[in-house]
């Protein structure tokens, strides 16, 4: 039926009119991966008369956008970036050096929350019976309601911040997420929900894959906005105002933590389900992730190793910008001592500032890399990457040169950061009820 629609559609092109449902309908049915050569052709013809197209501008690029996302696998350019649809997203600016970051809070905030609620009203339906999508390897009740729990958890300070949690009283998780879920639809705008339906293209039909994408995408979602925080502490330690460099640094470590329970979330997903929705996700990896690259490097300059190693080949733009002379956090911080713009209380409270931030993003590697052993073993990561090697090796690298006691281990500064990896390899077990954080 969609390539019936398609064809009815490519009679008279019209960027307004597109048949999103039916294509979307047969993607989530079969998954990525195993898409009819008739339907991927005839979206390939959409694709070539979309630039001759009637309809909105904003209808085109949004249809522009999740061709390029629907084709990737038939064009031989799968990667990352499209196997999580990031170019329709609205994520955070991650190259505004304004000092003004709210606007970028209140979009990481929104989209966030609707990524994750997305993600647990998945989870409710198919507990519910009420949905036949991704019908592989479903998870079992204790698990969902973790599930539920967990992701509450995530999204509770953004929540808090949109005037969303009001009137929130369940504290069963599943009752709770049930609430939520309906609440943060009913605050969806019409683009809003579009953008959310388009974005969800798995490559197969594993249960698992729904939340393994939600979560990654609000991971990148974070990250854009870590990387507006950091651009803006630059520019207010440049402008003379380190107070306000100290805040901007201060509130990127809160946004990172916050994220980070959804590393938990994330190790309640089988490790069965991962391994077999893995196999057709070849040639994507987080190792090509443009906003966490972004991050690394304006904390600091990439050792040169690190520049020429794939983790930098793979965001060439990123790697031309450090090439180019990128300003980074460390080297502000160093001018500003150094021509002694900064009063001794002034450089304590920003090397504090940046050695907090530091050992959270330390932790989050941490667990991360633990989270990968878990569900990686001693398999090659996908991407074409040697997988836990490659996150063991770089889960230390200093995230500041500037501040001495972040170097060395990366783990001085961080007392339970064994205690909770450990307790994170024990939270991937449905059976077990600890938590990862």
């Amino acid at each position: 039926m969609s390539v019936q629609e398609l064809a009815t559609w490519l009679s008279g092109p019209d960027s307004d009119t597109f048949p999103y449902d039916a294509v979307l309908n047969e993607y989530l049915r079969v998954g990525k991966q195993f898409v009819a050569k008739e339907l991927l052709e005839a979206l390939a013809r959409a694709r070539s008369a979309l630039p001759g197209a009637r309809g909105s501008a904003p209808s085109g690029r949004l249809l522009d956008q999740f061709l390029d996302a629907a084709l990737d696998k038939w064009d031989g350019r799968y990667d990352y970036v499209t196997y999580l649809a990031l170019g329709l997203l609205p994520l955070p600016a991650a190259d505004d050096p304004s000092q003004d970051t709210a606007p970028a809070q209140w979009q990481s905030d929104r989209l966030v929350v609707q990524l994750v609620s997305d993600a647990l009203r998945f989870e409710l339906a198919a507990a519910d019976g009420c949905t036949e999508l991704l019908p592989q390897i479903r998870p079992d009740p204790r698990t969902t309601s973790k599930r539920c729990r967990l992701g509450l958890q995530a999204v509770g300070p953004a929540l808090r911040r949109l005037g969303l949690d009001k009137g929130l009283v369940a504290t069963d998780p599943v009752a709770a997420a049930r609430q939520v879920c309906v609440d943060v639809d009913a605050d969806l705008s019409s683009a809003e929900r579009r953008t959310l339906q388009l974005s969800m293209l798995p490559v197969y039909t594993v249960h698992d894959e729904w939340m393994f994408i939600r979560v990654l995408q609000s991971f990148e979602t974070t990250f854009a906005l870590l990387a507006v925080y950091l651009r803006a502490a630059m520019t207010a330690l440049a402008a003379g105002a380190p107070g306000l460099a100290q805040r901007r640094i201060r509130e990127a470590e809160a946004a990172l933590r916050e994220a980070t329970p959804l590393l938990s979330l994330l190790a309640t997903m089988q490790v069965d389900a991962f391994r077999t929705f893995r196999i057709y996700t070849e040639g994507a990896s987080a190792i090509q992730s443009r906003n966490y690259k972004i991050v690394e490097s304006l904390c600091r300059t990439p050792d040169r190793s690190r520049l020429d190693s794939i983790a930098y080949h793979s965001v060439p733009e990123v790697q031309e910008w450090v090439l180019a002379g990128q300003a980074t956090l460390d080297g502000a911080f160093e001018s500003a001592c150094a021509a002694g713009r900064l009063t001794s209380a002034e450089r304590d409270d920003l090397d504090q500032a940046m050695r907090q931030f530091a050992a959270t993003l330390l932790q989050w590697r941490q667990i991360h890399y633990r989270l990968a052993v878990r569900m990686l073993g001693e398999r090659t990561g996908t991407g074409y990457t040697e997988g836990t090697p490659y996150l063991e090796a770089v889960r230390t690298i200093p995230v500041f040169r500037s501040i001495d006691a972040v170097e060395g281990a990366g783990t001085q500064h961080l007392p339970n950061e064994e205690a909770a990896a450990h307790t994170l390899s024990r939270s991937a077990d449905p059976s077990d009820d600890h938590e990862a954080i």
